[in-house]
């Protein structure tokens, strides 16, 4: 089992920026990937970004040029850091890890990020 505990969301208006953590434990021996995608109401769950264990990087189209995601591997922590943060950036954001072979997906409890001013 591995367990993803998410923090740093919150308030930020138009252009600000936010920074969320995602701390891992438990069963971390073959990570694949951790990464972070959002849900906001009415809508489907959608990638942000990922980070493979050899440190490939996706991003979703909407956030390149916006958002970093960095791994801490000593710290079992990927972390979002998130700039020019628009109004449609406001969703439900979760961690998200791939474990082992066969992949089983695991999901923090999500931290919720507002922008608005």
């Amino acid at each position: 089992q591995v367990q993803l505990v998410e923090s740093g969301g919150g308030l930020a208006q138009p252009g600000g920026s936010l920074r969320l953590s995602c701390a891992a434990s438990g069963r971390l021996f073959s990570v694949n990937a951790m990464g972070w995608y959002r849900q906001a109401p009415g809508k489907q769950r959608e990638l942000v970004a990922d980070i493979s264990s050899g440190a490939r990087i996706r991003y979703a189209d909407s956030v390149k040029g916006r958002f970093t995601i960095s791994r801490d591997n000593a710290k079992n922590t990927v972390y979002l850091q998130m700039n020019s943060l628009k109004p449609e950036d406001t969703a439900v954001y979760y961690c998200n890890a791939r474990v082992g072979i066969p992949q089983v997906s695991y999901w923090g409890q999500g931290t919720q990020v507002t922008v608005s001013s």
